[in-house]
């Protein structure tokens, strides 16, 4: 229950917050998670060809269409949810993405339909693509609006935790159908089986959104009459500096999230040598030690800030990919393990902080719209590609390794946009300026009592 006067949220409140929106988080990443780790069974199904680099140069190239729909997706549901709220346009996204990754599950392969085969399944990973941009800036908003302003990042990083538990449960069915399954029988429908999970979750996840109120910010916003009529016009004329330097901190999460989690699996498999059995439970491993880290490093941004955050994770994945990458091309089960948790570890303080960034950084009349826009961008042009860049990156130079330099690269330009961002750590999401430098600077000295749980305007 939300208190109308002081905008404070009941525990319980928050308990059923998170879940709402932490199941259609799953959901998103579910799915992302099961075409990765099944890229080479899907790659045979879809794309036959003699050369088996090209077929999954063509699967992953599917993977990186879809997230250019991300932002277009972010930008129709981003209006939407400044207009109408977060709760409905949030019910529209679960719905959406849900369907569209059931119908993967029963899509007929090339032997059955040809070229129709591979043509409809980028059209659903397009549709897909369009439902998830308004999905992950949607949930930290919801999620965001309902949190006191001194906890914000330990409640939020509940969103990255149900996100690696996605690819943990992935990697869990793929491990199993691999492990309990021929090779035939994989081939013919073993790996539709995980999309098919997307249509019950999707629904329990409906009926939870459904259930409860809009935020306590938008509401607050609609009972001035102040909701944005444009969003996207008053977004790109009054955010677009903290648009660029948000969205280069947040091309870091893509890259860091996308080579920890969906890449990893296959850089096991071609560089270390290892099975694709192995290579699974190693990332099973690794994504189940991110989960259990994600509200520690919450706690730590809430603590030190976010622009301290920001240089901690920047810092600790320019020092820690080389080594990561290295250990986890040895072919050693152990040292594949410590590799991958390495870069976990940046991986985990990068997505905990952006959580919180994407809803400090923007007011809440244009938060959604704002958030989503950078979000999405920022994973369409770093996130979508990263698994693409990192095989031709391995295939051009020759080297294994080559794909750390560009995450160097990507964590320099990271630090830059992160620290031209103010600190936002404790401003309230309830104010109309709430990402100015002055009001967020001023904001975050205030004393503790003056800016926890509540609600001003």
């Amino acid at each position: 229950m939300t208190s109308a006067i002081t905008g404070q949220v009941s525990p319980k409140t928050l308990r059923k917050v998170i879940a709402a929106a932490a199941i259609g988080n799953f959901v998103e990443w579910f799915d992302f998670a099961v075409y990765g780790f099944l890229a080479t069974t899907i790659a045979q199904q879809f794309f036959p060809s003699g050369d088996a680099s090209a077929a999954l140069l063509k699967t992953f190239a599917v993977f990186a269409v879809a997230f250019a729909f991300r932002p277009l997706g972010g930008i129709f549901f981003g209006m939407l949810g400044d207009r109408i709220g977060r709760k409905r346009t949030l019910a529209m996204t679960i719905l959406l993405m849900a369907g569209a990754t059931t119908l993967i599950g029963v899509l007929p392969a090339y032997a059955a339909i040809g070229v129709m085969a591979p043509i409809l399944l980028t059209l659903i990973r397009c549709a897909q693509g369009f439902s998830a941009g308004g999905e992950y800036a949607g949930a930290c908003a919801y999620l965001m609006e309902h949190a006191p302003n001194d906890k914000r990042a330990w409640y939020g990083s509940f969103l990255p935790v149900s996100t690696f538990c996605a690819f943990a449960a992935a990697a869990v069915v793929a491990y199993a159908l691999e492990a309990s399954l021929s090779a035939q029988s994989m081939a013919d429908w073993g790996w539709r089986l995980p999309f098919l999970i997307a249509a019950p979750l999707g629904l329990v996840g409906l009926y939870m959104r459904l259930k409860l109120d809009e935020t306590p910010a938008f509401q607050a916003v609609a009972e001035e009459h102040a909701v944005a009529h444009s969003p996207l016009k008053e977004t790109l004329r009054n955010h677009g500096g903290a648009i660029c330097g948000l969205g280069a901190f947040v091309s870091l999460t893509a890259l860091s999230f996308y080579m920890f989690t969906t890449y990893f699996a296959t850089y096991l498999q071609v560089a270390g040598g290892l099975s694709r059995a192995t290579a699974l439970l190693v990332s099973l491993i690794a994504l189940l030690f991110a989960a259990a880290i994600c509200p520690l490093a919450g706690l730590y941004s809430d603590r030190v800030g976010r622009r301290v955050t920001v240089m901690t994770a920047c810092a600790l994945l320019i020092v820690v990919v080389y080594p990561s990458l290295l250990m986890a091309s040895s072919g050693g089960f152990a040292a594949s393990i410590i590799g991958v948790m390495l870069l976990a570890v940046g991986a985990v303080l990068c997505g905990v902080v952006t959580a919180a960034l994407l809803s400090e950084t923007f007011p809440t009349r244009t938060r959604y719209t704002a958030s989503a826009i950078t979000y999405n961008m920022a994973y369409t042009l770093f996130g979508g590609t990263a698994p693409l860049v990192a095989t031709w990156l391995i295939s051009t130079t020759g080297s294994n390794l080559s794909p750390a330099f560009y995450l160097i690269a990507v964590a320099l330009l990271a630090l830059l946009g992160g620290l031209a961002l103010p600190e936002t750590s404790r401003i309230s999401l309830h104010e109309a300026g709430a990402a100015t430098p002055g009001a967020a600077d001023q904001q975050h000295y205030r004393p503790l009592e003056m800016t926890t749980g509540g609600e001003s305007r």
